[in-house]
């Protein structure tokens, strides 16, 4: 009876993401057409996501190891599990934020108008995708906006619960060489409302808890102590992640 009930809300939540966004298009398309609206583009996507998020019953807490300094920008790193967890960081965000993506989004015709403006994708197979990714990026960073990313890179759909996966090297070099302040972010139990995409487990409303780490500055780092710093990232999210 429990995974009917979860099933009937994934299909509700589908539908709700649909309509939502077939209302939201017009707007996005409006304020991406020009960067000088990229935070109203960032301001409407966090309505969008504390609209469906109510509609689907989902609701999240915030807890702040230290107070986020405002007019900071910062590359936030976050574990990664669900469908859900774009919409948490865009609620988290603020302001003036973008996320480097894999290209593949792309192919998702509401994603692709992002991914064509304010952020940026990736094809981390590529060397010269890279380095064209991580430049636009870099100058973003230069220009005051914040970087979100999921530095897992992909979801491990075989494993229930998740566990976290190996972090990508590129943004943490990135952020030493910019010097912009590290915050890990540990979705802790988003999961148990909507694994990947729901499709296999359903979903469930409910509260999701969401912990944010103090920043690291990466002041203190060499280019060529990245390695450490990832491992720094990897091992505070993981201690806040529930099993």
């Amino acid at each position: 009876m429990i995974r009917i009930l979860r099933k009937i809300h994934w299909f509700y939540s589908i539908l709700v993401i649909f309509v939502f966004s077939l209302l939201f298009f017009p707007i996005y398309y409006l304020f991406s057409r020009n960067e000088r609206y990229y935070n109203l583009l960032n301001i409407s996507r966090q309505l969008h996501s504390r609209i469906c998020s109510l509609f689907m019953g989902i609701f999240y807490k915030f807890e702040y190891e230290v107070e986020l300094k405002k007019g900071q920008n910062y590359v936030f790193c976050a574990n990664h599990s669900s469908n859900l967890d774009i919409m948490i960081l865009c609620i988290l965000g603020r302001g003036k934020f973008h996320f480097l993506g894999k290209e593949e989004l792309l192919n998702n015709p509401v994603l692709k108008l992002f991914f064509k403006t304010i952020d940026v994708p990736v094809n981390r197979d590529s060397k010269m995708s890279s380095f064209r990714a991580f430049k636009k990026v870099g100058e973003n960073l230069d220009n005051g906006m914040s970087l979100i990313i999921f530095p897992e890179g992909k979801i491990d759909e075989y494993h229930y619960p998740p566990i976290l996966q190996p972090f990508k090297n590129g943004p943490f070099r990135l952020a030493i060489e910019k010097n912009v302040p590290i915050v890990a972010v540990s979705l802790q139990d988003v999961w148990k409302k909507m694994w990947d995409d729901g499709s296999k487990h359903g979903t469930r409303p409910g509260l999701c808890h969401i912990y944010i780490h103090k920043p690291l500055a990466t002041v203190e780092f060499k280019i060529e102590e990245s390695d450490m710093l990832k491992d720094r990232i990897f091992a505070l999210i993981n201690t806040k992640i529930s099993k």
